[in-house]
């Protein structure tokens, strides 16, 4: 079975070394995270494409304890087979906060300022019988 993003827009890599895709603005040095047109930070369209660390710092997180809305989430809507999971705000140091999966599950396991590694998690399965993945942190070996 072979894995194919879930958006080539916000995930490449895949297989291999997942990345996000994000923006940085040349006129102010800020970074965006999904890519975007214009900066918000200064008005600048003149966005470049970049991809952004793969590291970073647990900022805030919470845990998923019940199906999200579907559409848009494309995952186990089912309650009695839903797993939950972490969700988090990772800090990419230098550059952008990111909302995102956690692999983390267990409250007692996150913390805030523990760090953060980007992995993908899988979502579904598509027609063509692909693994359909989405970008996720999960705790690096220093936690």
């Amino acid at each position: 079975m072979s894995q194919v993003s879930v958006q080539d827009t916000v995930l490449t890599g895949i297989p291999g070394e997942p990345r996000l895709i994000g923006g940085k603005c040349p006129d102010c040095d800020n970074h965006v995270f999904p890519m975007q047109k214009d900066c918000p930070k200064c008005t600048g369209d003149q966005i470049e494409k970049v991809e952004l660390s793969t590291k970073g710092i647990l900022w805030t997180w919470t845990i998923q304890g019940f199906p999200p809305k579907a559409p848009p989430y494309i995952g186990e809507t089912d309650p009695e087979n839903f797993e939950a999971y972490g969700v988090g705000y990772v800090e990419l140091p230098g550059e952008v906060k990111v909302e995102a999966r956690l692999t983390e599950n267990d409250p007692t396991r996150l913390r805030v300022g523990m760090e953060m590694e980007l992995t993908v998690v899988p979502l579904a399965i598509d027609e063509e019988g692909n693994e359909v993945v989405t970008f996720a942190f999960r705790p690096t070996e220093n936690n």
